[in-house]
This record gives structure tokens, sequence and C-alpha cells, in this order.
């Protein structure tokens, strides 16, 4: 939809371009990642109606309620929420730095290097949840470290990027592959439910780091937007524009690293979220910038929407949500495959 961005003068002279699509796009994906959040939350072995379940959020429920809703339910989903937008917001960041559709931490090799890390947490040392957690996002950010070092090359290019990092998640799958099978039986089964991706049993305790890494890094990320537009014009267009490339590249990479290692701690290696999530907000938006805020919206609106499809078309808790994004991707991964080798580009 061609002409829909707008200037808008503020009273005290400043002036931006505001892209009503975009605008308008948000605004109904937050409105969807609401509704279906309402919709999982009322949904489980205790159905609750919509309407109860907003009366409950603003305090309006019976005790029954307010203990299913604001204890049990309500933190898996606003992890649901935020793992989604960590990995929408992350996967936009890879695929405009790599400008490549398949530059995603799934593809990259970041959610198996976060896994090898938790899994060795779990195999090596019988660490409980905590120590889950930093060893997903220690493997996260050594696995990334990794994937820059070895891309350089008097900078870091997209298409080299996505190379490296291919390379990267071969090795870390056959890593977890080894410590799967030299683990006991029971450390082994509790690997490979946490390899699932789920939100069961999430709680307050994993909505908080990710509320304050959030809190942190968007605005990071947002301050540097107008740099990651002119990285995708190329490296040249960007330095005779005054963008620090490297500095804007690196800075950028970090917080999707950081992202994504966080989202994995959380809820485990939710497949390919990162990589539809930009891709839909881009056909949906008719933009080929970041989307960065759209991504995120996109991201929170898949992940609670396959959580609630993965309880409703195979019962509460006996799906986890990673098997059902897993699915949705691979099919999705194969057609935009497709689609780039018709264009020419693979």
């Amino acid at each position: 939809m061609p002409g829909t961005a707008r200037a808008v003068r503020t009273p005290g002279g400043l002036s931006f371009r505001l892209d009503v699509r975009a605008l308008t796009v948000v605004v109904l994906l937050a409105l969807a990642a609401l509704a279906a959040s309402v919709v999982l939350i009322g949904t489980g072995d205790f159905p609750i109606p919509a309407s109860d379940v907003l009366k409950t959020l603003f305090g309006q429920g019976n005790p029954g309620q307010e203990f299913i809703v604001r204890e049990l339910r309500l933190p898996r989903v606003l992890v649901g929420l935020l793992v989604g937008a960590c990995l929408g917001l992350g996967g936009a960041l890879f695929q405009s730095v790599s400008r490549n559709p398949l530059g995603s931490p799934d593809v990259l090799g970041l959610s198996q290097g976060a896994t090898a890390g938790a899994l060795m947490v779990i195999v090596l040392f019988s660490g409980g949840a905590t120590a889950v957690t930093f060893g997903a996002l220690a493997g996260g950010l050594v696995t990334g470290l990794a994937v820059y070092l070895l891309a350089w090359k008097r900078g870091v290019h997209g298409y080299r990027l996505v190379l490296v990092g291919i390379g990267v998640n071969a090795v870390a799958t056959a890593v977890n592959g080894y410590l799967i099978t030299k683990a006991d039986f029971v450390d082994a089964a509790r690997a490979v439910v946490w390899m699932a991706g789920s939100l069961n049993g999430r709680d307050w305790s994993q909505v908080r780091p990710l509320l304050i890494l959030c809190a942190v890094l968007l605005p990071l990320v947002l301050g540097n937007a107008r740099g990651l537009r002119m990285l995708e014009m190329g490296d040249d267009t960007a330095y005779a524009l005054g963008v620090r490339v490297e500095r804007v590249r690196l800075l950028l990479m970090a917080s999707a690293v950081l992202l994504t290692a966080a989202a994995t701690a959380a809820a485990g290696p939710v497949a390919f979220v990162a990589l539809t999530a930009p891709q839909l907000v881009r056909r949906l938006t008719g933009s080929p910038g970041p989307n960065l805020l759209p991504s995120m919206c996109m991201g929170a609106a898949l992940l609670v929407t396959a959580d609630w499809a993965s309880q409703r078309a195979f019962g509460a808790d006996q799906l986890p949500v990673g098997v059902v994004t897993g699915v949705l991707g691979g099919v999705y991964l194969l057609w935009l495959l497709v689609a780039e080798r018709r264009k020419g580009r693979i």
C-alpha cells in the first residue's frame, strides 16, 4: 500500500515520519496477541469464560478463579508473550543485519548453542532450573560470539554470516546429541522435555528477568533503528550517511543474541518463531525495513496462539508449543527456500 507514510510535525517544530500502515499492523497484532492471551488463560482442565478471565484480571473474580488465573495461568501466558516478542525482535535484527531472510537464530545456530549450554548443566552437573537458565544464556552468548568472529573478514556480511551460522548450528546439534547419549535416564528425559520448548510450569520467576531484559534492550534497539535501516542499504552507503557500521552491527547483534538466549533460557528452544515473524510482518506492512515493533507483536501473537492451538487440539499440556511452531515453521521454511530459489537468490 504505497503512500501510507505521513510526515508529522509537533508543536515544538520537530517532525518525524509516521508509517500509517505499519502502525495499524502493530495495533492489530497487539490486540490479537492480547485477545489470544485472554482465551489461553481460560483454557485448561478448569475452563474459564473470557468474560470471567477479564473480571478476574481486574480483581473481580472469586477466590478460585483468582488463584487459577493469577498464580497458575497468567505467568505462563506472560512468559509466552515475552518469549515470542524476544524471538520476533531477535529474528528481525538478524535478518536485517544479514540482509537475508534465512538469517534467524534457528538457522544461525544460536538456539542450538543455548540448548547446548543448558544440556551441559543438566547432563554434566544435574543443575536446577536457575542453573539451566544461566547455562542457556552462556551457551547462546558463546555461540553468538563464535559466529561473529568466524564470519569476520573486514566486516561481517550477510551470506557469510548465514553460512558460518549453518556450520555452527550443525556442530552445536552434534554436541547436543552427544550429551543426550552420555546422560543417565533421568537427566536424558529431563533434557528431552526441555529441548521440546514448552511453557508448562512457567511462573513469575521467569517473567521478571524477561521483562527487565526487554525494558533495557528495546530502547537501545529502537535508538539504533535508523542505523539498522541504513545498513540494509549496504555498508558503503551506510558509511556515506554517517553510520558507524561495525559499531551498530555489533551492538544490534549482541542485543539479538541476548534476546534469543533469554527466550531459550525461559521456554527452551521454541523453533522458527524468529524466522517466520519478521517475514510475515514484512508482507503485512509492505515495508522492506527492519519492522522491529511489528515483528515483536507478531512473535508474541504467534507463540500464544500456537500454545492455545496445542492445548485445544491435543488436550492441556499434552503437546509442547515448540512442537507446533516447529511443524508450522518447517513448512514455512520450505516455502521460503522455494521462493528464494525461484528468484535466483540461492
